[in-house]
């Protein structure tokens, strides 16, 4: 009986191969501009025929010589690793060396390439299998320009499978905005169909780029933090290899959309990048999602773009053809650096207070001006402000419910009563604790659910009667409350501990339209502020409004000159 099992073709490994490789326009437009990056591009061109199937990606990267040009489409020819060891110590954005082999199996490819050092630029036209077809020289600035025609050209069957073409371009929409935000230093053109379809300006951060990819995002509604973590403790000690040396600190950007200032109906805007390339990581992005937790208003999601830089070896990169899906070692240390870090970003201390400086003359003469005038209420102390190191006074109370408070840079509106409730929920969370009442609570008609629900969450409840109920502990805040009777019915209703944990910290928290003197009411601001999450309560709204010295100015018309104003 002949064998049944055969080995393929060697034409149809490398179709099966390019498959995996090369599935879209939007994957031709990812490894090229990839390759651009690895050769250190600062200015990159797209243009799209999509009609015509055809993509032409223009950089002004270090460009190839005539002998890298004519191996640069040959199965696996990369010149960015040597060996099997360096699959583990991945320091490019391409390495496996199938893209450009893969683009000659399914369409026409193009190159036109000349180096910095280079007088001359060479064109390469390249046939199936990555053979050189057509060698030429060109006029080229230095760079490389690749043109991919009549993709999927010689099958039919895999355009037909494809998207309609808007969804295509969504889709190198959405590819070219995550590979920048990567990379804010880069200059980007995109042209479809000869036209300019849009561009993407250099930003000296992440955070600076962000409002061009998402214009509803403001600069001011954003904090980018950037820390220098040292690696995990049990990673390899750094190589002594000069060209793949481990630095023993790794990096974290992370840019957050303030919670009290913007958010999301879906998860659509957690995004996680590492060593410069946007990949899904389910684990980290759910610690992103955590670290939210009670920030936001109910179903919105944070907005929050994290960048690890870390040493090639804590990755491994072969889980994905298209290199989107990865294995990271010590994934919990990595977990604990991003709750810290999200944590840091959302807290309101002295170093991300805006500090208004007066620069103009006039400006000086008004503040000497003022220091000097009666009407200047609460002037500031700053025996006092030393004593506060966060830099907000309290000032004054606005109808019993918002605290007035003086900061460097303008002022604040507090609203007391969430403020209270940030500052009482955090506490409970770190410390909830159930303390014995005497004589009991009695409840009247609860429902076998009611009953089980406060058990859950660590009440002691009895029957002490027909339709009577004892309970016999409370959470600790509720213990001088009038209203306890109600404040546990309502947590009879259901949800989870930090449900319940919420709910006693509105329960117990100041009512607005109760009068504070001014030690309460700064008691109040030094506590709030060293909370987690200061800027929103744990239901999601705003627990302050900032009045920037700035816009105080503006208003007042603080810049006129004054001989002017008068029409002199």
């Amino acid at each position: 009986m002949a064998s049944i099992i055969q080995a393929l073709p060697t034409e149809v490994v490398y179709l099966i191969t390019a498959g995996e490789v090369i599935d879209s326009l939007a994957s031709v437009v990812r490894e090229l501009v990839e390759n651009s990056l690895d050769a250190g591009a600062t200015r990159i061109v797209v243009s799209l025929w999509p009609q015509q199937w055809r993509i032409r990606v223009a950089d002004n990267g270090c460009g190839m010589n005539l002998d890298d040009l004519q191996q640069a489409a040959t199965a696996h020819s990369t010149s960015k690793i040597r060996s099997s060891a360096d699959l583990w110590k991945i320091n490019s954005l391409g390495f496996r060396g199938e893209a450009l082999h893969s683009l000659t199996t399914l369409a026409d490819l193009e190159v036109l390439s000349r180096p910095v050092d280079g007088k001359l630029g060479w064109r390469i036209s390249y046939g199936n299998g990555g053979k050189v077809v057509q060698v030429e020289v060109t006029a080229i600035a230095p760079g490389t320009v690749v043109t991919v025609s009549h993709l999927f050209g010689n099958c039919s069957s895999r355009r037909q499978g494809l998207p309609t073409t808007a969804q295509q371009m969504k889709a190198v929409q959405a590819t070219i905005y995550q590979i920048a935000l990567c990379h804010p230093h880069v200059t980007w053109q995109i042209w479809q169909n000869d036209r300019q379809w849009f561009t993407i300006s250099p930003a000296r951060t992440t955070g600076q780029l962000l409002p061009q990819i998402l214009p509803q995002v403001r600069q001011g509604d954003l904090q980018e933090v950037k820390l220098e973590i040292p690696n995990p403790p049990h990673s390899p000690l750094p190589c002594t290899d000069a060209i793949h040396r481990v630095s023993p600190h790794s990096a974290l950007i992370l840019v957050v959309g303030l919670p009290d200032r913007c958010h999301r109906h879906r998860p659509d805007w957690v995004r996680v990048a590492i060593n410069g390339r946007m990949v899904k990581t389910p684990e980290l992005e759910q610690t992103i999602l955590s670290a939210f937790h009670r920030t936001l208003p109910r179903d919105r999601y944070p907005i929050c773009f994290l960048h690890l830089a870390i040493s090639p070896d804590q990755i491994n990169w072969n889980r994905n053809p298209a290199k989107t899906e990865i294995y990271l070692n010590e994934i919990i240390y990595w977990q604990e650096q991003i709750t810290q870090a999200i944590n840091q970003a959302l807290s309101i201390s002295s170093s991300n207070l805006k500090e208004a400086v007066h620069t103009t003359r006039v400006s000086k003469l008004l503040k000497a001006a003022e220091a000097k005038g009666g009407y200047n209420f609460n002037p500031q102390n700053p025996k006092e402000d030393c004593k506060n190191p966060n830099s907000l006074k309290a000032l004054a109370q606005v109808s019993n419910t918002y605290i007035v408070a003086e900061h460097p840079g303008g002022m604040w509106l507090v609203e007391q009563h969430i403020a209270h409730e940030r500052v009482l929920y955090e506490q409970l969370c770190d410390d909830w604790q159930l303390v014995p009442v005497e004589p009991p609570i009695i409840l009247y008609q609860l429902s076998l659910a009611q009953v089980s629900q406060l058990q859950r969450i660590g009440l002691d409840i009895e029957p002490f009667g027909e339709q009577l109920w004892a309970v016999r502990n409370i959470p600790a805040p509720l213990q001088q409350r009038d209203d306890c009777a109600e404040a546990i019915l309502e947590l009879s209703w259901g949800g989870d501990l930090q449900t319940a944990q919420v709910a006693v910290a509105c329960r117990s928290a100041i009512r607005n339209g109760t009068p504070m003197n001014q030690q309460e009411m700064q008691t109040l601001l030094d506590n709030w502020q060293r909370t987690r999450n200061p800027r929103t309560c744990p239901h999601g709204r705003p627990i302050y409004l900032s009045l920037e010295e700035s816009a105080l100015a503006r208003f007042f018309r603080r810049n006129w000159v004054i001989g002017k104003s008068h029409g002199i």
